[in-house]
C-alpha cells in the first residue's frame, strides 16, 4: 500500500529539492489534510498524459513529476519507435504558471537519454503542436497545458508519431514505462546550456507558424477569387489569454477577413486568466468583454478559444440585436452542413464523419441528407484522431470530426481539435450565410426545420480528493447494480455500459446482448423512446463525473421540457445515491 508519510518524508529530507517546492512544504507541514492529498498516491497519467495541481508531492504537477513521466516516455520510444534519438521529440506550451519551465524540463530528460528535442520559442497552441509533430516527422510531442482548467493546474500532454493524441495502449506502455521509474527525485537531467552546446535542444521559430498557415489556406471552400476578395463579415475574437491569437487572426486576415477586432485585454498571456471566471468558451460568462465589444462594433459573429487554442466557442447576433452562444453540437452542425453543401459529391462517396457517443444526433441526421456515413467513437479526440490514421490505409475520406465540448477538425493536416481551422471555418461559413440574407442562428433554423428539434444539455458534479473519487466509484456502481426501467416516464430500450462493451435491448420479451465495437471505457449510456438518450461518465482530466443528455421533437419548446425532465430525474437520483452512501 502507498505511504503519504514515508513519500512526503523523503521528499522533506532531500538535500537538493528545488527551494519554491521546499518553501511550499514548509508551509504546508502542519496541514495534514492537505499533505495526505499531495502525495497519497501519484498523480494519474492517463490515456492522453497527466493533468493536476501545481505544488509538491506526488500528486502534483511539478517538475520532478514531469521528469518522471518523461523518463518513462523516453524509456518506451527507445524500445518502440525507430531512429528515435535523431527524429526526436517536438514540445509546446500554453500560457499556464510553470509551462515553459515544464518544456524545458521535459528537453532535459530526453536528452539524458540522447533524444534531441524541438520546443517553441514562445507559446503555441495545441493544433500547431500535432501539426509540428508531422512537419518534423518526431517520434512523439509533448503539449504543456491544463486547458481550461482553473489557474491552479497545469498538464502534460502525450502525443504519438501521428500527430494524435497517444491511443490507450501506447498509453498503457508508457505507463508501464513510468512505475518503473522508481524515484521521481533521482531522474537523471542535462542542463540547458549542455543541451544547447550538444544541439539537442533546437528552439523553433515561425517556421512551422507559416507552413501551417499555408496548409490552413487550402481548406478554405472558398475559390481562389473569393479568397482574395474583401470580407463583409464583421468579427470580434477572444484568446482569453491564451495560445491562439496569432495563428487565428493571421488566418483570418490570409482569407481577407480584415474586418476584425481583438479583445486586447484579452489577448496578452495571462496564467491568472484574470478577465474571466473562467478561461473556457463552453461558459457563457468568458464572451462578456467580447459581447461588449461586439456591440458596439455591430460584429456579426463573436469567436474565443481556449488557453490552448483546442477549443472554440462561436456567439453570433440574433435579430434582436443580442449575442446567442452556440452549443459545441450545434456549431459543430453547422459547420458540417456548410462543408458538406460545398464539397465535392465525388469525394462525398467516401467521405465519413467522425462524433462521440455523447454529442448530438443531429450531426448524423446532416451527414446523412448527403449520404456520408456517420462513425462513433469513445469520447475523446484522440479517438477520433485514431480512427483518421486508420482511414490512410481503408481509403476512407475524413470529412469532419467534432464533439460536443467545443472541439472541432476539418483537415487532418492536425490530429487533434483544432480551434484555428474551426474559427477561420466558421468564419466564412458566417460570411456565406450573411450573403443568403441570414444569421447563423437562422441558418440553425433552416438545420432544425429539415431535421427535427435536437437538443442536448450536460451537468457535471464536482468531487474532488480521495473522497471524492471515491464518490463517483459509487455512483457508477450504483447505476450498473441497481437497474432502471425509465428515467423521466421515458422508457429506456437500450442500455449501452462500455466498460464492459455490452450492449443490451430491452424489447418487452427479454433482454438481448449485443457486443459495442469500441474500446473499454468506464461510461453508461441509456437509450430512451423517442430518440432521447442519457450517458453518465466520470471525467478523465478532471474530478468530476458527467451526465449528457440529447433529445429531438417538433418544436423547441417541447424539447427544453423533456431535456428539463430527464435532467431533473438524473440529478435526483445521483443526489440520493449520495446521501445513501454517507
Amino acid at each position: 500500500m502507498y505511504n503519504w508519510e514515508k513519500s512526503f518524508q523523503k521528499w522533506r529530507s532531500f538535500q537538493n529539492l528545488d527551494l519554491s517546492l521546499q518553501q511550499e512544504l514548509t508551509n504546508l507541514e502542519n496541514d495534514k489534510t492537505k499533505l495526505e492529498d499531495a502525495f497519497y498516491k501519484e498523480l494519474t497519467f492517463g490515456t492522453g498524459g497527466m493533468r493536476g495541481v501545481l505544488g509538491p508531492g506526488t500528486n502534483r504537477m511539478n517538475i520532478y513529476v514531469v521528469r518522471r513521466a518523461v523518463n518513462g516516455l523516453a524509456n518506451y520510444l527507445l524500445k518502440n519507435t525507430v531512429n528515435v534519438k535523431d527524429r526526436g521529440v517536438v514540445v509546446a506550451y500554453d500560457s499556464r504558471y510553470m509551462s515553459q519551465e515544464f518544456a524545458v524540463e521535459t528537453a532535459k530528460v530526453l536528452g539524458a537519454h540522447g533524444i534531441k528535442t524541438h520546443v517553441f520559442e514562445s507559446l503555441r497552441p495545441t493544433p500547431l503542436l500535432s501539426f509540428a509533430v508531422r512537419y518534423f516527422g518526431t517520434v512523439a510531442g509533448v503539449m504543456i497545458t491544463a486547458s481550461h482548467n482553473p489557474p491552479e493546474y497545469n498538464g502534460f500532454k502525450v502525443y504519438n508519431e501521428d500527430g494524435g493524441q497517444i491511443t490507450p495502449s501506447q498509453a498503457e506502455q508508457i505507463i508501464d514505462e513510468i512505475q518503473k521509474t522508481e524515484d521521481e527525485l533521482l531522474v537523471p537531467v542535462m542542463e540547458k546550456k549542455d543541451l544547447e552546446q550538444e544541439e539537442l535542444l533546437d528552439w523553433i521559430g515561425n517556421e512551422v507558424d507559416n507552413a501551417y498557415l499555408e496548409q490552413l489556406k487550402l481548406i478554405s471552400k472558398l475559390s481562389l477569387e473569393e479568397q482574395d476578395s474583401e470580407k463583409d463579415l464583421k468579427i470580434v475574437f477572444t484568446p482569453l489569454h491564451g495560445a491562439a491569437n496569432d495563428l487565428v487572426v493571421n488566418g483570418l486576415r490570409q482569407l481577407q477577413f480584415n474586418k476584425l477586432e481583438v479583445v486586447e485585454e484579452q489577448a496578452v498571456p495571462d496564467p491568472e486568466f484574470s478577465t474571466v471566471a473562467s478561461p473556457n468558451p463552453e461558459e457563457h460568462q468568458a464572451f462578456t468583454m467580447a459581447i461588449s465589444q461586439g456591440k458596439k462594433m455591430g460584429a456579426d459573429i463573436l469567436l474565443g478559444t481556449d488557453p490552448d487554442g483546442d477549443r472554440l466557442g462561436v456567439a453570433a447576433k440574433g435579430e434582436d440585436g443580442e449575442y446567442q452562444v452556440l452549443t459545441g453540437n450545434q456549431l459543430g452542425a453547422l459547420l458540417l452542413d456548410y462543408i458538406l453543401s460545398h464539397s465535392n459529391q465525388t469525394i462525398l462517396k467516401s467521405a465519413r464523419m467522425l462524433k462521440t457517443v455523447v454529442t448530438s444526433e443531429l450531426g448524423r441526421a446532416v451527414a446523412d441528407a448527403y449520404n456520408v456515413k456517420t462513425i462513433n467513437t469513445l469520447t475523446g479526440f484522440k479517438y477520433i484522431g485514431e480512427k483518421i490514421h486508420q482511414f490512410d490505409a481503408t481509403g476512407e475520406t475524413f470529412i469532419f470530426g467534432y464533439e460536443e465540448s467545443y472541439g472541432y477538425l476539418i483537415s487532418s493536416m492536425s490530429r487533434d481539435k483544432d480551434a484555428v481551422q474551426a474559427a477561420v471555418m466558421a468564419c466564412e461559413m458566417a460570411s456565406y450565410w450573411k450573403q443568403q440574407g441570414k444569421t447563423l442562428l437562422e441558418a440553425l433554423d433552416v438545420l432544425y426545420d429539415q431535421h427535427g428539434y435536437f437538443l442536448e444539455g450536460m451537468s457535471s458534479l464536482t468531487l474532488k480528493g480521495k473522497a471524492g473519487t471515491d464518490q463517483i466509484a459509487t455512483i457508477m456502481e450504483s447505476f450498473r447494480n441497481e437497474p432502471m426501467e425509465e428515467i423521466a416516464s421515458y422508457k429506456i430500450e437500450k442500455v449501452e455500459d462500455y466498460l464492459v462493451s455490452e450492449r443490451t435491448i430491452l424489447d418487452g420479451e427479454g433482454k438481448k446482448s449485443e457486443t459495442i465495437e469500441l474500446p473499454k471505457e468506464n461510461m453508461l449510456k441509456f437509450i430512451l423512446h423517442n430518440d432521447s438518450w442519457v450517458t453518465l461518465r466520470p471525467s478523465g482530466t478532471e474530478p468530476k463525473i458527467k451526465c449528457y443528455y440529447g433529445v429531438c421533437t417538433d418544436s423547441k419548446e417541447d424539447s427544453q421540457q423533456k431535456l428539463a425532465a430527464l435532467k431533473e430525474t438524473m440529478d435526483n437520483k445521483i443526489a440520493v445515491i449520495l446521501e445513501n452512501d454517507k
